[in-house]
């Protein structure tokens, strides 16, 4: 085993969650009830995942805590920002995704978790109302107060690291424009107060890097994904991952077009839809926020069936996605997939997907673990874009000279042979 110099997991982690909706409540309930034992961390691979190390005589399989140095649960510490001023216990109760039975355990923890108030322009998510929201500022001494924020909850909880990662909304569509492709145009932008082109997220993204916190955006929104936000990353070494969760239909894409491709089927096209009723859903009614998120859901297939390497075969792909907000559902969504494929001699088929999950229960372990490896990126000296998370990820962050890797199952060897490394073992998986 190499030495490898990662920093130690001591001290308490503070994790602050942008948004503490359904998502973010789940993600705390969970993991209160997991470190107290009265719940699995089902999902969760930094949890429960093994992983083989070594080769030949020396092959071992081992936990994922066993092979690198991660942040016990015990030592976690949440806080949040939201446009509302309900506390954890209030909101994992509003969003109806855990039974109260399930809650209950940790109330009091729960209560405890109080919101500071939150950067909120309804332009960019037309559907919400905040009320528990900062006073009206420039974007700079917005992100300013947000910086403040970060000192004093890491300061009052006696937190030795902090990492941020966005839970809330998915924001209107933003191009990148001239002022995000430099750290200097962009700082020029947010202190001009340029309310069209810096959306909130980006006061948090800017507020936790110039911290030297890790950031996570779980939204597809534009927000760190900018040269801008690249270079300030790597000015003050901090790690930055995105974008948007995981979680349903996405998934299930990210399984289906690799066998496409592996066994040289050939596609059509390939219609989804989904239907879901929580605050998401209610967001994504707004045909501009749909955008934003459409553009996510795009990109997957075209990436993985490349039409230009196999055009027989995928060179006229029909891909539709579409969103409808259904309020019976709440967070139990519903996603279809009908997929035309054909075969030998052009022979044509179908595969049709209906699968009825529970968005915040798929999400919950995502944000467990990109936390807690977000972290341990940071103890070992990385910085910048950390696409080898983009395991967890539906647009997975990339610059401009590299492409994204979608395929499900070269992600999960990439981030293997990343902790690997970082666990003083050599990355032996190749990726082709």
């Amino acid at each position: 085993m190499e030495n490898v110099n990662v920093k130690p997991a001591t001290g308490k982690l503070g994790v602050l969650c942008v948004g503490l909706g359904a998502v973010t409540s789940t993600f705390i309930v969970g993991t209160l009830m997991a470190r107290k034992g009265l719940a699995k961390p089902v999902g969760s691979l930094s949890q429960l995942a093994t992983m083989r190390v070594g080769k030949g005589k020396d092959k071992q399989y081992k936990k994922i805590t066993e092979v690198v140095s991660l942040t016990d649960l015990n030592d976690v510490v949440f806080g949040a920002w939201d446009i509302f001023a309900d506390n954890a216990y209030e909101s994992a109760i509003h969003a109806e995704v855990l039974k109260e039975k399930d809650i209950n355990p940790v109330k009091d923890e729960l209560e405890a978790i109080k919101p500071m108030p939150a950067v909120f322009d309804q332009n960019f998510v037309k559907r919400l109302h905040g009320t528990h929201v900062k006073p009206e500022a420039s974007r700079w001494d917005l992100t300013e107060q947000v910086r403040e924020d970060i000192r004093n909850f890491k300061a009052a909880n006696n937190c030795e690291r902090v990492v941020v990662i966005w839970a809330a909304s998915t924001e209107v569509y933003l191009p990148l424009s001239d002022e995000h492709m430099t750290l200097a145009s962009f700082e020029k932008a947010m202190k001009e107060d340029n309310k069209e082109l810096i959306a909130p997220s980006m006061c948090y993204a800017y507020a936790a890097v110039a911290e030297g916190c890790p950031f996570i955006m779980g939204a597809p929104n534009l927000c760190v994904d900018t040269p801008a936000m690249w270079e300030l990353s790597k000015k003050t070494s901090t790690p930055i991952a995105g974008k948007d969760f995981k979680t349903g239909q996405t998934l299930m894409k990210t399984v289906l077009a690799p066998m496409l491709k592996t066994r040289m089927l050939g596609l059509d096209g390939w219609f989804s839809t989904n239907i879901l009723g929580n605050r998401d859903g209610e967001v994504l009614d707004d045909p501009d926020s749909f955008k934003t998120k459409e553009v996510s859901k795009l990109s997957v297939i075209e990436t993985i069936l490349d039409g230009e390497e196999h055009p027989e075969l995928y060179g006229n792909i029909f891909h539709k996605v579409r969103i409808n907000y259904y309020p019976p559902r709440n967070d139990n969504k519903e996603g279809w997939d009908n997929l035309d494929i054909f075969g030998w001699m052009g022979y044509p088929m179908q595969i049709k997907v209906d699968f009825l999950c529970r968005d915040s229960i798929l999400a919950a372990p995502l944000l467990l673990d990109l936390v807690l490896f977000s972290d341990l990126a940071k103890r070992a000296g990385r910085y910048g874009i950390q696409d080898w998370l983009s395991f967890y990820l539906k647009s997975p962050m990339h610059d401009f000279e590299h492409k994204p890797v979608h395929d499900l199952f070269q992600q999960f060897t990439i981030l293997k042979n990343n902790l690997r490394e970082m666990g003083g073992y050599e990355a032996d998986e190749c990726v082709d």
